[in-house]
């Protein structure tokens, strides 16, 4: 998996990739200005871009369907044990219950395409919220397992739908300069899905437990109905589904309202229309084979991108957020009431870290932020295992313990795990590396949700929470060894870094090889319409 090194080996080695390595080929360096001066716009846009009130409504809008996954996680949080207890299940049919989330999500995220692209991304939004409707609605009026997991299906399938579509729309409707904080407006709304789901549990936390799980997921088909509102009434179609599909006037008439009065928008047609044939060029210049057959810069590349993608979860936040009550409940916290206050209370702590976690991810850079992240989650996991053991009063020491956990989480290991996934893959790989990574996530989560009670119960909650803890001590010395710092680097200068380190410069005849073929044929494009 390539040779082990320190963080400042890792350091020294990525300056000095800089310095020793030429760009990768000059003569391509060449012909991309050449082709950078030949489709220079002869009108340019001086003035700063400034943020629409519109771009703001629209990401505002697309983020609002990722509530839909947090509410999911928030009301199961709360309304988990009320339905064990209601329909008699068992551990293990309520781990089944939990993990299956991912599977169907999964599945809905891989098949979204077919509607994404062929009848664009409102449509997307429409029938992933009818879908995740049909399937609340299963599951508040089940009266035996099979029907449950039924609605749990298709609430899966509606969750894994809006996954693929919300971070999609919001950065094809972002000028680029506002599109990592908008695109941030999705992970932010499915923080504040959490919280809305446990806020739920303290609004039913009073009616009885038969009837209270009811009425707590149906309370989930609320904000799909404002999703399916907006998608028809407010939301416009994205810019670059009405380029690819040869709208090219109707993809003017929006742009004109993302960006300020007076902004040149054939020029940004120009650029969607350029990086469409990019990704196309992209995807079909480099297989399967480059993935399932690394070299060993690839293979690091591989290690890194989707080691992170599985270490966020091997830290085991889907599967904590799910059995939060559980816990409090092991700790001598039995009053439902006083539950669900604790759990809005440690759902404000996580939402109010994220608010800051991009600004300090952007700050500091992604690896003292990563090894914070993990070794607070380390103390955190060891103060709750102190809690269980009798060392510390159990039911602070498991509050605190909780607390500091989603604290610490969400200001490394949440907003960074993704970042520095699509900063290391470089162009030649990227779309297939970020499926593996996210598949291998999803399923990593479904592991951990769908085995949660029963390891803890077999081990001792103490002796669960003492495991968490050396996994977590166990990924951080994992990341200080293979993890660079992402902060800054363009994906040319990653893949010098990664050649470096593994004395594999196959990596840059792959990028460059990529590069020329792109130039080239981008060439011939704009020779076809000079014709």
């Amino acid at each position: 998996m390539g040779a082990a090194t320190s963080s400042s080996k890792d350091s020294s080695s990525l300056s000095s990739s800089l310095l020793t390595f030429p760009l990768i080929e000059e003569d391509n360096d060449e012909q991309q200005q050449q082709h950078d001066d030949a489709t220079k716009p002869t009108s340019t846009n001086d003035a700063p871009l400034q943020i629409t009130r519109a771009t703001k409504l629209y990401a505002f809008c697309a983020a609002l369907n990722s509530c839909n996954l947090g509410y999911d996680i928030g009301v199961n949080t709360g309304a988990g044990i009320l339905v064990q207890n209601s329909l008699g299940l068992s551990d293990v049919q309520l781990e089944a219950f939990f993990g299956s989330l991912n599977l169907f999500a999964m599945v809905g995220a891989l098949s979204s395409h077919i509607i994404n692209d062929k009848f664009g991304r409102r449509w997307s939004f429409r029938v992933s919220a009818m879908i995740f409707i049909f399937g609340t609605i299963l599951q508040s009026v089940a009266n035996n397992y099979i029907v449950l997991m039924i609605g749990r299906a298709f609430v899966g399938l509606g969750v894994g739908f809006g996954l693929a579509v919300d971070p999609l729309y919001i950065a094809e409707i972002s000028p680029p300069q506002f599109r990592g904080r908008l695109v941030n407006w999705s992970e932010f709304a499915i923080n504040l899905g959490i919280v809305f789901g446990f806020l739920s549990g303290l609004v039913f936390a009073g009616v009885d437990e038969n009837v209270a799980w009811r009425w707590m997921f149906s309370m989930g088909a609320i904000l799909p109905c404002f999703v399916i509102f907006f998608a028809t009434y407010v939301m416009p179609e994205s810019p670059r589904w009405l380029v690819a599909n040869g709208r090219e006037g109707e993809a003017c008439e929006v742009l004109k309202k993302v960006y300020p009065d007076g902004f040149d928008v054939d020029i940004i047609v120009n650029e969607i229309e350029d990086s469409i044939e990019k990704e196309r060029i992209s995807e079909h210049a480099v297989g399967w084979g480059v993935i399932l057959f690394p070299s060993p810069a690839f293979k690091r590349i591989l290690l890194v991108g989707i080691g992170i993608s599985i270490a966020q979860q091997a830290v085991g936040i889907d599967a904590i957020l799910y059995f939060l009550v559980f816990i409090l409940k092991q700790s001598g916290i039995e009053s439902r009431i006083t539950q669900m206050w604790i759990l809005l209370g440690l759902g404000l702590v996580k939402l109010g870290v994220i608010l800051i976690a991009g600004r300090l991810l952007d700050r500091t850079g992604r690896r003292p932020l990563v090894f914070v992240s993990l070794l607070g989650c380390a103390v955190s996991f060891f103060i709750v295992a102190m809690s269980f053991i009798g060392a510390l009063p159990s039911e602070v020491g498991a509050i605190v313990g909780l607390a500091l956990y989603l604290a610490f989480f969400s200001i490394g290991m949440g907003p960074a795990t993704w970042t520095i996934a699509s900063e290391v893959f470089t162009t030649s790989i990227r779309a297939k590396a970020m499926s593996l990574a996210t598949f291998a996530n999803r399923a990593t989560a479904t592991i951990f949700a769908s085995s949660f009670l029963s390891v803890a119960t077999a081990m001792t909650w103490s002796g669960f929470f003492i495991m968490m803890t050396v996994v977590c001590l166990i990924i951080c010395v994992w990341m200080y060894i293979y993890l660079p710092e992402t902060k800054g680097l363009s994906l040319e200068e990653m893949a010098h870094y990664f050649a470096e380190i593994t004395g594999d410069r196959s990596i840059l005849d792959v990028e460059g090889t990529l590069n020329r073929r792109d130039v080239d044929q981008l060439n011939e494009r704009e020779q076809e319409i000079l014709l």
